[in-house]
């Protein structure tokens, strides 16, 4: 009888298992997210997307594996943290004070505001009150709440809402004229505009707003608490801002006019070079990166003449032309096969342990402005505490390189170092719309059905651009 009461205590006075110990011995966290750009997606190399990078940074510092559930809806999505179906929602969420009513946040990772978009062209309402047509949103997002606030001071304001489209294809509806006007986030908006230029920003819907990890509102504060300590952890590491270069610093801005012009240069230029930036890019370089550096460079004209000397589709220095063999820099087969030799000689002094796509940045930096300033600017990194292998922690310190209070006491001296910044941001802006335009001509039988609003591209730049020889 004592031993039955001893047991039956030592059952009753056993600690309840923690949601962390939960998923610590499934060995997974089970988490649910949006498939869409911002949030998670598959591309080329794999999955990707800054909740999927965060996720899985986040299971990899606990030790376990992770296991993405898809789901487009909003409520359903809530609905399924409330109910402990998931461990916590990655999906690109705003922090509302509707939801904090029912879900727990965590530190915000983003801040984002929200844009009510139209068509390029079309009358551009300058407030709320001007709306001629359709506007169609996300049923229970930000945008659907911020529009009921809004309706108590316009009250002939009306909207449609959906479960069925996502902001992606609502800003599709948006280009073919089946609505008039959709609110996104604007991150959303810049990755699309880079494919889609004739997507116009009327006006900003509400206040900024932070995007942040959903927990289910409970006593148990154990893997929550440990969401803090991560997000704290990768603040300070400066993670947080490394992922957020990733995916959208090259398309903070956008410009229309550069965006058409860009266009309309693949549409009639690139074909005629395309054949050379494949056979010059062989096995180890991306055609579609040389021709983003060549576009950059000159436009995609072979003529191309800067007053500092260089020349060609590539833009190459007489130096640098001779030691690369390169005989005539006003040949297109000819530049386009040097400028690939060049980037591959800067690529190889990349240090082995930066990884991509930091990698092709430096080496991008290094084509425009010389390696040697790039490494200037690597150490006065690494001087300050920040990370000399992260493209975007070392893009900060590049413009130092033109003050005189940093750049005397470096190898190389003096540079324009905003040049290479801008210089790699360009690139990038171009090199997406190449994959994406190409991935599209892929799938389509007839490429030439791609329509004049399917691409984007970047701010204005000088129409011509050099670099210094090896």
């Amino acid at each position: 009888m004592v031993v039955c009461t001893i047991l039956f205590l030592n059952a009753c006075n056993k600690t309840p298992i923690t949601k962390l110990e939960q998923v610590i011995n499934r060995g997974k966290l089970i988490v649910v997210t949006r498939n869409s750009p911002t949030t998670y997606f598959e591309n080329a190399n794999g999955l990707a997307g800054i909740e999927h990078d965060l996720v899985s940074l986040f299971a990899a510092e606990l030790g376990v594996e992770v296991e993405f559930v898809i789901n487009d809806n909003l409520k359903e999505i809530a609905e399924m943290v409330e109910r402990g179906q998931v461990d916590f929602a990655a999906a690109g969420l705003t922090v509302t004070p509707e939801r904090e009513n029912h879900l727990r946040f965590a530190p915000a990772y983003q801040q984002i505001t929200s844009k009510l978009v139209f068509k390029q062209g079309k009358r551009w309402p300058r407030n709320i009150n001007q709306l001629e047509g359709e506007l169609r949103v996300l049923a229970h997002s930000s945008y659907a709440q911020e529009l009921l606030k809004l309706k108590e001071e316009s009250p002939q304001l009306h909207w449609s809402e959906t479960t069925e489209q996502t902001s992606e294809e609502l800003l599709m509806m948006i280009l073919d004229e089946t609505i008039d006007y959709t609110i996104v986030d604007s991150t959303e908006l810049d990755l699309n505009r880079r494919f889609h230029p004739e997507l116009a920003v009327a006006f900003t819907v509400g206040k900024p707003q932070s995007l942040a990890w959903a927990f289910p509102k409970e006593d148990d504060f154990s893997l929550f608490t440990q969401a803090i300590e991560f997000f704290g952890k990768k603040k300070s590491e400066g993670q947080i801002a490394h992922l957020v270069e990733k995916y959208y610093a090259h398309v903070e801005h956008f410009d229309y006019v550069g965006a058409r012009q860009f266009h309309k240069a693949t549409q009639q230029k690139l074909d005629k070079y395309k054949d050379y930036f494949v056979e010059s890019a062989g096995e180890d370089l991306d055609w579609r990166l040389l021709a983003a550096v060549s576009y950059q460079e000159s436009h995609w004209r072979p003529k191309a003449k800067s007053p500092t000397g260089v020349r060609g589709m590539m833009m190459l220095t007489l130096r640098t032309a001779k030691q690369l063999g390169i005989a005539n820099r006003l040949d297109p087969k000819q530049s386009i096969l040097g400028g690939a030799k060049y980037l591959r000689r800067v690529l190889e002094r990349v240090p082995d342990r930066v990884s991509e796509p930091d990698r092709t940045w430096f080496a991008l930096a290094g084509y425009n402005v010389g390696w040697g300033h790039v490494e200037d600017a690597r150490i006065i990194t690494q001087e300050q505490g920040g990370d000399p292998d992260k493209w975007s922690d070392v893009k900060e310190r590049l413009p130092l390189l033109q003050k005189k209070k940093w750049y005397k006491n470096t190898k190389h001296g003096y540079a324009r170092g905003h040049e290479p910044v801008k210089y790699v941001t360009n690139i990038r802006r171009y090199y997406d719309v190449l994959v994406w335009q190409d991935e599209e001509q892929q799938s389509i039988p007839q490429p030439d059905n791609i329509g004049d609003g399917e691409t984007i591209i970047a701010e204005k730049q000088d129409e011509e651009t050099s670099h210094v020889s090896p």
